[in-house]
């Protein structure tokens, strides 16, 4: 798989713009460049998400990785093209050089679009959320949601503190981190992730481990949100209060982190002692989680994970393992959840119709039925 890959998602693109198209000395050039990107990628891979850990080689993997998914997903829909051109009548070589110079235009667009926006300050994305029990104290209560930051070889410090300076102009009530903090060890990634130290939040700061966590150092993570006054929850809750009104906040590791002695999700663990005529809301990195949720008449569920499928059409493939991609939706009676397409992204630094964001999530009681 790690060799079929990358070669499935250059063997088209290399018909599509070389192999239907040239010959001679272009033909044998164009190829000679799809060679040197099928060896580069996985070895990028390899040496930078590896043992190694290089973050010279993840660059080069991780921007040829998002690069070649959207040059063949523009050599599927110029190839879809192509049967048009030729029932229309076009014939080759012109039609296969039509298609050829349209799917690397609209691909050269399509990245460049897709870095801006992987590199941008996240929008801000507003919901209201109904809540079922919850108190009139606590009507408009505000929880800014950030998650996916995953700080990784690019230095992303001036991103981190514009990002900051976003949440905190959002005067939060409540600030979560739903996972995914960063990619590598704390002592190469500590620098990016310490701004979040500046976060401002009335009535407290939430952070969880997401699966990322446990490719690297969980414990280490952990240890350190907590050393810059972000409160982990590690199966377990805090109860808040304003105007006399009460709200469970919860949150549970990421099921990732059962190989990891002493972690992975225990719900019934977070929720033990919790006053049950009070709303619960639950941080849980991954969507799929909300199945528990709904057991355990959970109010509200914040995740992540998805990225919103990050590069389209991923979200596909994602929404094969996860219930939702993005957005706020019901399960069961009364358990919502909400999925953020994440604040930073993974890997390639590239966002294609699956914008980030920083969200605020406003509490509003539910109406009685």
């Amino acid at each position: 798989m790690f060799l079929a890959i990358p070669a499935l998602l250059l063997l088209l693109p290399w018909w599509t713009l070389v192999g239907a198209t040239s010959s001679g000395a272009a033909f044998w050039l164009g190829t000679a460049i799809f060679l040197v990107g099928y060896v580069c990628l996985p070895a990028g891979m390899l040496l930078g998400h590896g043992p190694v850990q290089s973050d010279a080689a993840s660059i080069v993997g991780d921007t040829l990785l998002g690069t070649m998914w959207v040059l063949f997903t523009c050599s599927v829909l110029g190839n879809i093209a192509g049967l048009v051109l030729a029932l229309a009548g076009v014939p080759d070589p012109a039609r296969s050089r039509i298609v050829a110079i349209g799917v690397l235009a609209v691909a050269a667009v399509a990245v460049a679009w897709a870095i801006t926006e992987a590199r941008r300050v996240p929008r801000v994305r507003r919901v209201e959320v109904p809540i079922r029990g919850l108190g009139a104290g606590l009507d408009g209560l505000r929880l800014v949601v950030i998650t996916d930051t995953h700080y990784a070889a690019l230095n992303r410090l001036r991103w981190s503190e514009r990002v900051v300076e976003v949440v905190n102009g959002l005067q939060p009530d409540i600030a979560c981190h739903a996972g995914d903090l960063a990619d590598g060890s704390v002592a190469k990634r500590r620098a990016q992730v310490d701004p979040l130290g500046k976060v401002s939040a009335a009535l407290g700061r939430f952070y969880i481990t997401g699966n990322h966590e446990y490719f690297g150092d969980a414990p280490g993570w952990i240890e350190h949100m907590a050393s810059i006054g972000w409160q982990p929850l590690r199966n377990q809750h805090e109860i808040v209060t304003r105007d006399g009104d009460g709200l469970v906040i919860a949150g549970i590791d990421d099921p990732t982190g059962t190989g990891l002695p002493g972690h992975g999700p225990d719900l019934p663990a977070a929720l033990a002692g919790a006053d049950p005529e009070l709303p619960v809301v639950l941080l849980a990195h991954q969507p799929k989680q909300v199945a528990d949720a709904v057991e355990a008449g959970v109010a509200l569920q914040i995740s992540g994970h998805t990225h919103g499928g990050q590069i389209w059409p991923f979200h596909y493939l994602v929404r094969l393992e996860q219930p939702v991609v993005a957005g706020l939706s019901l399960h069961g009676e009364r358990t919502r959840l909400y999925t953020s397409r994440g604040t930073g992204f993974w890997g390639p630094q590239l966002r294609l119709f699956a914008p980030s964001e920083i969200t605020v999530l406003t509490l509003r009681p539910e109406a009685a039925q």
